[in-house]
């Protein structure tokens, strides 16, 4: 085997760029793309493996100590080479077989922000994902049309080059990818001009997902095989879909019930009265008992969430809040007077501190 040094034709001390500036040089001159022909073909193979071994700094300290053409030194080897030849490390090249370029693509992740209705009911929606699809210049090939991969000359196939070292317990043979290949057995002369090689390429393509009822803010919905296609047209990984929900003005969600505030006047509150709310189903009327007081809840059946494992909804439950007018004429002042001389209301007393109505109510939520 020639020396590496006079294949690139430089000096043995020569610096990293000089090295590749001469291997440069030479793979332009010997492409088989410029240069056709066998013999050139084999100096550009020879010219490839020589910059491949001084190019990188290990395998040329170790060539430079008078190991083989693939790096292996001369002398004892280290227990790291003997340990991977007894205990599965690269035994002797015994058992390797060489990469599969197609790989499993990356799961991928998208946001999409709901409204508290299609909580309550479910909703579809066509999501656009930006992932790797298949090349369909190459069919996930990896090479230009017309084109195939060619079988490695220098590990013939194999994607290891085996090395012998020697050592206390005699002559120990390892095995390590090669770096033509890189361990896949193949080299792609021409590859895809329009993946360069990769055999995907990035696009934006639309995915339908039906959201179902019952979801909440943090929730992600996994969808196998909807992610990125791998290396070469591998396997697709998978698309996971965040879910956030937008605060509603109005309903706010605990558990699968909805709660609301409805603001009652004090002459419809000590009379009583029907009235229609419109919850996120339509309107619907609510009777309001008279004497009712604030804090109280009206429950309307039904009307909540649907459980995202379960069928039957959750309530819509309303928390009264009686409104006290501020601003009276002298007319409706007497009257309040008059109500209070005739109905002997008791003084006013202290009663434990509550932060509005709505604390009143999940504490009796509690308690129920």
């Amino acid at each position: 085997m020639a020396d590496h040094y006079e294949v690139l034709g430089v000096a043995r001390d020569a610096s990293p760029e000089e090295i590749k500036k001469a291997y440069r040089r030479l793979a332009r001159e010997l492409h088989p793309d410029v240069n056709p022909g066998a013999d050139a073909s084999d100096r550009f193979k020879a010219v490839t493996h020589a910059y491949d071994v001084l190019s990188d700094p290990d395998q040329r300290r170790r060539y430079d100590m008078g190991g083989d053409e693939f790096g292996g030194a001369a002398g004892f080897g280290g227990f790291s080479d003997i340990f991977e030849t007894f205990f599965g490390g690269g035994g002797g090249g015994r058992g390797t077989r060489p990469r599969s370029r197609r790989e499993r693509g990356q799961d991928a992740l998208v946001r999409v922000t709901l409204d508290l209705g299609d909580v309550v009911f479910g909703v579809h929606r066509d999501l656009e994902v930006d992932t790797a699809i298949v090349c369909e210049t190459c069919e996930g090939s990896c090479c230009q049309p017309g084109t195939q991969p060619v079988t490695c000359d220098i590990c013939r196939g194999s994607g290891h080059i085996q090395r012998t070292v020697r050592s206390l317990l005699g002559n120990v043979v390892t095995a390590q990818p090669c770096a033509t290949c890189q361990g896949y057995g193949t080299t792609i002369p021409y590859p895809c001009s329009t993946c360069q090689g990769q055999g995907r390429v990035r696009s934006r393509r639309t995915v339908s997902l039906d959201i179902p009822a019952g979801v909440e803010t943090g929730l992600r919905l996994q969808l196998p095989g909807s992610g990125e296609v791998g290396p070469a047209g591998g396997p697709h990984g998978d698309l996971y879909v965040e879910i956030s929900v937008s605060p509603h003005e109005v309903f706010s969600r605990d558990g699968d019930d909805l709660l609301a505030t409805l603001d009652v006047s004090m002459p419809d509150a000590v009379l009583g009265a029907t009235t229609t709310i419109e919850s996120l189903d339509g309107p619907v009327d609510l009777e309001l008992r008279p004497g009712v007081q604030s804090g109280d809840v009206l429950t309307i059946k039904g009307r909540g969430v649907t459980p995202l494992r379960g069928s039957q909804r959750g309530d819509l439950r309303v928390g009264v809040q009686v409104v006290t007018p501020s601003r009276l004429d002298a007319k409706e002042r007497a009257l309040i007077e008059e109500l209070r001389r005739r109905t002997k209301a008791p003084a006013p007393k202290l009663a434990q501190f509550h932060q509005g109505v709505f604390s009143k109510l999940r504490d009796r939520f509690r308690a129920s």
